[in-house]
């Protein structure tokens, strides 16, 4: 079992007979073994071809000699040969590997290398890595036929003395570099999606579903910042802070749940064509992102408490994962199906509505596609800094192709807003009531609707086409108050107000 330094003395004092591992989340690890057994497994490193190094401190009793630091690679007549093998013995596990390859530590004064010395053995030594290409090194310690294994042990895993790499294993390489790009790039979609909202806030077209937009782009950067800085403390000494890395981990699942519900949402056409949802919608709404939530909580834990270290796992290699694969396609399928709806009753919002629903079918298909991808087609040894990559840019389309779509330029004719926030109020509270209350006018968007960025059509800001029942005026003097349409005082030379009929 692996605990951490606090509860060492703890672990010893009640479970004598049992593995006990001290470590931490990185790539200096010490720890205490005192067992029955007589093969274990320490740690893992995926070494660089030429620049890998081991430094190590072991400490028993000499009463307890002789026991062998063994270093197994990840070809498949080595680690996977003998990992979680019950029906091989030890000195079978010992068998494949290759002496020649120096792949046997044997801790005892006999062998110089070893760096033992008298009473206690103390062990201090090194061994450095080659191979053709990156690898997994295994290490394991062991002592056949003997009757268990009890020592103390430090090790420190580089890959050369570079910022970049030395405490990195080389599946690691480049995720740090990667994260601050992206960091750097999110941080501008951010304060883009912060523009585009005080141009539409002018306009009284700041709609929540934008907010949440942007809502998710600001998460996102808290994850990556999070992120940046674990992998920053964790280049400088080669443990980190975890905790930094779990909090970032929870922020990147938040932006994604809120984008991924934002997308719902303007597929069934709210602040677009709707005021509102239904009320059965909202409470299946509510159940879906619930379930969601849960079942990313459940993969952090199996993540945190059942992946084996032994192992090379990833993510969604899981139960958990897997049932985070399912319902995303299920989200596709009911975001399919409210795009078509709306469409269908709305069919002038298509030139949003296309793109829209193209872009985000790529979206929806990528993450699954990204996680098979990552369990069966890349290699172990580079899969975690292709997966990171790969994951970051899947989001960081995600972002752009909304800041594109939703533009609020003059130009653009995708635009899906075209009621003002503060005309919501009149259309729920319309005499119409029922379900035709929730619904927005039809009005498609074009490039007559704002004259650009900074200049609105007043004409327009002060007209509404669907709700004239509630719209009419009386004479106040020099002006026209306005009390249903936009709820702002006109004065001269405004010559006219159309409300039509």
């Amino acid at each position: 079992m692996e605990v951490r330094v606090g509860e060492r003395l703890l672990c010893l004092a009640v479970l004598f007979s049992v593995l006990c591992v001290d470590s931490v989340l990185g790539k200096y690890v010490r720890g205490v073994v005192n067992t029955k057994e007589d093969w274990v497994f320490l740690t893992r490193f995926c070494f660089l071809t030429e620049f890998g190094r081991l430094d190590f401190r072991f400490r028993y009793p000499k009463s307890r000699c002789c026991q062998n630091i063994l270093l197994y690679f990840d070809d498949s007549s080595q680690w996977p040969a003998v990992y979680k093998r019950p029906e091989k013995n030890c000195y079978q596990k010992e068998a494949v590997l290759r002496p020649e390859n120096n792949q046997v530590i044997n801790l005892t004064t006999r062998y110089t290398w070893s760096g033992c010395v008298v009473r206690v053995l103390s062990c201090v030594g090194g061994r450095s890595f080659r191979s053709v290409r990156e690898r997994w090194w295994y290490i394991a310690l062991s002592k056949c036929g003997g009757d268990g294994l009890q020592l103390e042990y430090e090790m420190k895993l580089t890959n050369g003395q570079s910022f970049w790499t030395q405490h990195f294993s080389a599946d690691e390489f480049g995720i740090l570099e990667t994260d601050i790009t992206f960091l750097i790039i999110f941080s501008m979609v951010f304060l883009l999606s912060c523009y585009f909202a005080y141009n539409l806030k002018g306009r009284q077209l700041l709609h929540t579903t934008y907010k949440m937009f942007m809502t998710a782009a600001g998460v996102e950067v808290l994850s990556l910042l999070f992120h940046c800085v674990y992998w920053g403390l964790y280049a400088r000494d080669g443990v980190g802070n975890g905790s930094l890395k779990i909090l970032g981990k929870l922020l990147f699942s938040v932006s994604f749940l809120v984008f991924l519900l934002m997308l719902i949402l303007l597929g069934k056409g709210f602040t677009v064509t709707r005021a509102r949802i239904s009320h059965s919608g909202s409470v299946k709404l509510s159940i879906y992102m619930t379930v969601y939530t849960i079942t990313y909580v459940i993969l952090f834990i199996y993540e945190a408490e059942f992946f084996d270290p032994g192992e090379v796992l990833y993510a969604y290699d899981s139960p958990a994962g897997y049932g985070l694969m399912g319902l995303q396609l299920v989200a596709y399928v009911w975001f399919c199906y409210a795009v078509l709806v709306s469409l269908k009753h709305y069919p002038e919002k298509q030139p949003f509505y296309v793109p829209f629903f193209t872009t985000y079918t790529l979206w929806f298909f990528a993450v699954p596609v990204m996680a098979l991808i990552a369990n069966f087609g890349i290699p172990r040894w580079a899969r975690e800094k292709i997966v990171n990559g790969i994951q970051l840019g899947i989001h960081l389309y995600a972002h752009i192709v909304f800041l594109v779509i939703t533009r609020p330029s003059a130009a653009n004719k995708n635009f899906p807003y075209h009621v003002r926030t503060s005309q919501i109020g009149i259309l729920l509270s319309s005499p119409k009531g029922g379900e035709g209350a929730e619904s927005f006018p039809h009005h498609a968007y074009g490039n007559s609707s704002f004259l650009g960025d900074s200049q609105p059509n007043f004409t327009e800001l002060f007209s509404i086409q669907s709700v004239s029942e509630a719209c009419f005026s009386a004479p106040t003097g020099r002006g026209v108050q306005v009390s249903s349409c936009n709820f702002l005082r006109i004065e001269p030379p405004l010559e006219a107000l159309d409300c039509e009929n």
